[in-house]
């Protein structure tokens, strides 16, 4: 992704839990991507979607109601489909990349942000801490 298509790129954030909003807005705002929506759970997520075509969603495994597969075929469907980040708990394995409907990205908790930057597309330069 180059730096002027980062600064054009929107995201949706989608979790369960406040705080893992909170991080991955952050991250997001990082990296200059515009957040255009939140959501708790994948029926706001799905809506959401469908209101602002975000070029990235970025989803918690873990959501309020519905599951991220209802979250992954409805943005699969969208036009044009946005880049999908899932993360999941690294403290064991996840089912996410099995079967036909896959996310861009699996990123596993916890993660640096240089993961996170890579996840995105994003070049980073070297440095020790991130």
């Amino acid at each position: 992704m180059s730096p002027s298509a980062v600064s054009e790129s929107t995201a949706l954030v989608a979790a369960g839990d406040e705080e893992t909003r909170v991080l991955l807005r952050g991250l997001l705002r990082l990296h200059h991507i515009r957040v255009v929506g939140e959501a708790e759970g994948a029926h706001q997520a799905i809506e959401l979607i469908r209101q602002t075509s975000p070029t990235v969603v970025v989803s918690d495994v873990n959501l309020v109601d519905g599951t991220y597969t209802d979250l992954l075929e409805a943005a699969r469907g969208s036009n044009p489909p946005p880049r999908v980040i899932l993360v999941v708990p690294g403290s064991r394995p996840h089912a996410a990349s099995d079967g036909l409907l896959r996310p861009d990205v699996i990123l596993q908790r916890p993660f640096r942000i240089r993961q996170f930057a890579e996840a995105l597309g994003v070049a980073v330069a070297e440095s020790p801490s991130a």
